[in-house]
């Protein structure tokens, strides 16, 4: 992006706050400017320096609200300089006046003076979340399409009661923030059910040794992550991965561990997709026998018999039933473009991402990436680096153009 962009987050008043600072610190730090501004309430749990030292500007309460000043008042103007307005912890005193469209405060006016979208964040006791009252007034924000929901996680809360009401984790928070700057609330996957597949498989010789790869998991989940961003339930199945999942209503996952296993999982649910997304390692190769219980060093095989392994994207790429998107990937050392064009063609995929594994900043488990993305209507694009979350959205963007997409 040219321009920096500009988020602004409002602080309520929770212990979660204290989560928050490293929002605050992580998206600075991924050179977005940030302005915090924070409820009498929350000035108990986190101090007004600490969100001013970590954003690098002033913080906002109600004192600068109420008090004179110059120049345009407070609220339209942080209104109308945010791109993105997170609330977190979002409280339940909040949340009712969103639901009512009430402005007490200087972070209620500010909501109601700007048109960005908005992600609720919500965290509180268990009981306070699952009242009647409280659901409705959550249920009844997100029929207005500015809101973006990002649902509380389930655990040991600060009050010892184990579970709903956990403020999302911050990694899960940075990247709906992100989300949003990308799509800008745009929830064109809504009503859509995308099935993709992540991370490798292990074709094991025993319970111990096995054939694999080193994929991490961390581009599909991205692709998870972004999918759900922008609206789609989501179908994951994945093999071992090394980071955690989503936690969204609309996230369906399960988990395997071989070829055979991923085969199985994705020919029982493919149906029930509207897109196939393939971004999955699977091994290619497996031992032709294993055995049950761990082979002694001395007795294992100087030749180690292989046969192949199922061909998911072959087989699905046959079945009668085909998906508006079919999106395939191609991990390649050197030349990637024309192997990528030749595995499109062969595996019926409507397009596919070419992943070069060789390169710094991208491949198997960077926190980076980078792709040439081919399309079966001749269109070719390319990617420069850039996060997993930001290529996995250049993605969908680019297979929107393909036919029913």
């Amino acid at each position: 992006m040219s321009e920096r962009s500009h988020v602004l987050i409002g602080v309520g008043g929770g212990i979660a706050a204290y989560k928050v600072c490293e929002v605050i610190s992580q998206l600075a730090q991924a050179d977005c400017e940030i302005r915090c501004i924070y409820t009498m309430a929350a000035e108990q749990f986190i101090a007004p320096l600490t969100l001013a030292t970590l954003s690098r500007h002033p913080a906002y309460g109600d004192r600068q609200f109420w008090s004179p000043s110059q120049g345009r008042p407070l609220h339209i103007e942080l209104g109308e300089w945010a791109d993105v307005f997170l609330l977190a912890p979002l409280t339940a005193n909040t949340l009712a006046k969103l639901a009512q469209g009430a402005a007490d405060n200087l972070l209620t006016n500010t909501v109601l003076a700007s048109r960005c979208p908005v992600l609720l964040a919500p965290a509180m006791n268990t009981e306070m979340w699952e009242q009647v009252a409280v659901q409705r007034n959550w249920q009844q924000v997100q029929q207005d399409r500015r809101y973006q929901a990002i649902a509380p996680g389930a655990g040991r809360l600060a009050c010892d009661r184990v579970g709903a009401g956990r403020l999302a984790e911050p990694r899960e928070l940075i990247a709906a923030v992100q989300s949003l700057l990308h799509t800008g609330g745009d929830r064109d996957l809504a009503g859509k059910t995308v099935l993709i597949t992540a991370g490798s498989t292990r074709e094991h010789l025993d319970p111990v040794r096995f054939l694999g790869n080193p994929s991490s998991g961390k581009m599909g989940v991205a692709l998870t992550q972004a999918a759900l961003h922008r609206g789609a339930d989501v179908i994951l199945i994945h093999g071992p991965l090394v980071i955690p999942l989503p936690v969204s209503p609309q996230l369906h996952t399960q988990a395997v561990t071989s070829a055979a296993a991923m085969r199985a999982a994705v020919l029982d649910v493919c149906d029930r997709a509207d897109w196939w997304v393939l971004a999955a390692a699977v091994a290619d190769v497996r031992p032709v026998q294993m055995a049950a219980v761990k082979l002694p060093k001395q007795e294992l095989p100087a030749a180690l018999p292989l046969e192949p392994t199922p061909d998911i994207a072959t087989e699905l790429g046959q079945r009668q039933r085909q998906p508006a998107v079919f999106l395939g990937f191609a991990a390649q050392t050197g030349e990637i473009v024309a192997p990528a064009w030749e595995k499109l063609r062969r595996k019926g995929f409507t397009a596919i991402a070419a992943n070069p594994i060789d390169q710094p900043g991208a491949g198997f488990g960077s926190e980076t990436n980078r792709m040439v993305l081919l399309a079966a209507d001749g269109r070719q694009r390319s990617l420069a680096t850039r996060s997993k979350l930001a290529i996995a959205h250049q993605i969908y963007d680019f297979v929107q153009g393909c036919a029913g997409g």
